[in-house]
C-alpha cells in the first residue's frame, strides 16, 4: 500500500475507534473502508485482527477492579475463548479468499442486525431479575455457549461483544460492568489465538496494521473525551445506515 492509501486506513480506524468508545460498531466502518482500498476481504479481517487486539488489553485493565471474586468465570471463559477462536480463525484461513468474499456481505449484515437490537439487548439485561442461586461456577450450558461465540468471533468478529453479554444475562448476571469485564476477556482470549494464527499464516498485511493499531489508540482516546458530548443514540443511526451501505456495496461490488 502507498502512504495515501495508510493514510486513509489510519483516519478509517481512528474514527472506528472514537465509534466504538462511543457507542459500539467502529467495525463496521473500518473493515468496508480498507475493503475499498483495494485489499481482500480476507486479508482485511486477518489484518484488523491483529491490529486491534493490543486495545483490548486497555479495555480488560480498565474493568480490573469488578472482577474481583469472578475468578471461577475467568476460568471457564478462558478454555473455550482460545480454543473457539483457533478453531474461527483456522476455519477463516480454510475458507478461502474467494468464498470468504462471497461470505462476508452477509456476515457484516448480521452484525448490522445484532447491533441494531443492542439497545434492547441492554435494556433487558438491565431489567433482567438474576435468580438467587446464580451459579458460583457456570456449567457445561455456558462453555458451549461461549465456544460457538467464539468460533464466530475467531472467523469474522463483529458483535461479539453483544453475543457474550446476552449469554451472561441467560446465566444470571446483571452486574453491567463486571460483565463487561468478563466480555473483554472473552475477547481477549478469542482474538489472541485467532491474531497469532493469522500473522504465523502470513496473511497480515503490517504496515496496514501498524496505521490501524495507531490510528485505534488515537481513536479510543478521542472517543473516550467525544464520549459525554456526542448523543450515542445519533451515532447508533449512522453505525446502522453505515453497515447496511457495506453490505449492499459488498453484496454488489465487483470482485
Amino acid at each position: 500500500m502507498n502512504e495515501l492509501e495508510l493514510a486513509v486506513a489510519f483516519l478509517a480506524a481512528v474514527v472506528g475507534s472514537a465509534i466504538n468508545s462511543i457507542a459500539g460498531g467502529g467495525t463496521l466502518l473500518t473493515f468496508p473502508a480498507i475493503v475499498a482500498l483495494g485489499v481482500p476481504p480476507l486479508i482485511a479481517n486477518a489484518t484488523s485482527t491483529v491490529a486491534l487486539w493490543p486495545g483490548s488489553l486497555g479495555a480488560l485493565w480498565g474493568y480490573r477492579r469488578e472482577l474481583s471474586g469472578a475468578r471461577p468465570w475467568l476460568i471457564r471463559f478462558t478454555l473455550p475463548s482460545l480454543v473457539g477462536g483457533g478453531l474461527g480463525g483456522w476455519l477463516l484461513l480454510r475458507t478461502g479468499n474467494d468464498a470468504f468474499t462471497r461470505i462476508v456481505p452477509f456476515l457484516v449484515l448480521g452484525a448490522t442486525t445484532l447491533f441494531l437490537f443492542h439497545g434492547p439487548i441492554m435494556r433487558w439485561l438491565r431489567g433482567h431479575e438474576a435468580p438467587s442461586d446464580v451459579a458460583e461456577t457456570p456449567g457445561a450450558g455456558f462453555v458451549l455457549a461461549q465456544f460457538g461465540v467464539a468460533v464466530y468471533g475467531g472467523y469474522f468478529g463483529a458483535g461479539i461483544g453483544i453475543l457474550m453479554l446476552a449469554v451472561l444475562g441467560v446465566m444470571g448476571h446483571v452486574n453491567i460492568h463486571q460483565m463487561n469485564g468478563l466480555k473483554n476477556w472473552g475477547g481477549l482470549c478469542i482474538n489472541l489465538v485467532a491474531a497469532t494464527l493469522f500473522a504465523v499464516s502470513g496473511v497480515v498485511m503490517w504496515k496496514l496494521a501498524v496505521a490501524l493499531a495507531v490510528g485505534s489508540v488515537l481513536g479510543g482516546y478521542l472517543g473516550a473525551r467525544m464520549a459525554q458530548r456526542v448523543e450515542q443514540a445519533t451515532v447508533r443511526r449512522a453505525v446502522v445506515v453505515i453497515g447496511m451501505a457495506a453490505f449492499v456495496w459488498l453484496l454488489f461490488r465487483p470482485v
